[in-house]
């Protein structure tokens, strides 16, 4: 998609389900000219007429150098979220796994690249896992949720971890100490946060 022009009624989106029930990829149109672009990142009007209706309570933009890797990430049923991403420099390869326990596409994962070209966004429910490795000299992402921090809900899980398989477009990813001693998905399911059909 290369932008469009706007329509009276205002720029709409796509929405497009993945192979993972729960993520979808959002593409939002833009009006692009000699003079910069524009596009509405979030409406929510917008997103109701799309049968989206969420509430977002907290925006978090982070910034990373080349190689970063950050994640997997959760919060638990204790402070769901909901999380918007979108990446306003650079280009990210952003990654979810399916963390529900009984879900046909239980431990799997699926990845979009995101870039500040692209203007893709990836929404991701509560029950997936989240991650992103920088492509970019740099990268900022910036990324809604429905949900507030809270630490005590927060859940890790390995980005390496064999039985998930992400195919990684970095080598020897820059991790934090956190993120370096993840557990595996086996680890995890000794005490699941999530299970198919339950709501978070």
């Amino acid at each position: 998609m290369t932008g469009v022009a706007a329509p009276k009624q205002g720029m709409d989106m796509t929405v497009t389900p993945t192979e993972l029930e729960g993520v979808f990829v959002i593409q939002p149109e833009w009006f692009e000219d000699e003079r910069g672009f524009f596009f509405e990142s979030y409406s929510k009007r917008r997103w109701e007429q799309h049968g989206l209706s969420l509430d977002f309570v907290q925006d978090n933009h982070s910034r990373s150098t080349k190689g970063v890797l950050r994640g997997f990430h959760f919060q638990n049923a204790l402070a769901p979220q909901h999380r918007l991403v979108r990446c306003t420099v650079g280009a990210i390869f952003d990654v979810v796994v399916d963390l529900r326990v009984g879900s046909p596409t239980f431990g799997q994962w699926y990845g979009i690249e995101l870039t500040a070209q692209n203007r893709t966004q990836l929404l991701i429910g509560p029950e997936f896992a989240h991650a992103f490795a920088v492509l970019s000299d740099v990268a900022e992402v910036q990324y809604k949720t429905t949900g507030f921090h809270n630490p005590l809900a927060e859940g890790l899980l390995a980005w390496d971890d064999p039985d998930v398989g992400v195919a990684w477009p970095v080598d020897d990813p820059i991790l934090s100490a956190k993120d370096s001693n993840n557990p595996s998905l086996a680890e995890y399911l000794e005490h699941p946060a999530f299970t198919m059909g339950a709501h978070a």
